[in-house]
């Protein structure tokens, strides 16, 4: 059995947390870019009768 799913986590939740501590062992020069890298943007488009009625960012 894998040490995370012994753990009680699955693979998603394993694999953000090792990549979470991979960025944060970086050297600062290279830190900036891979936090970046780790951001998420979602955009939410409420659609009625077919037709898109507002957006959100997140």
């Amino acid at each position: 059995m894998s040490a995370w799913r012994a753990a009680g986590l699955n693979y998603i939740n394993y694999s953000n947390i090792a990549a979470k501590l991979l960025r944060q062992a970086l050297k600062p020069e290279f830190r900036t870019d891979a936090l970046k890298r780790g951001d998420t943007h979602i955009k939410i488009t409420k659609w009625q009768d077919g037709k898109p009625m507002r957006e959100s960012t997140y």
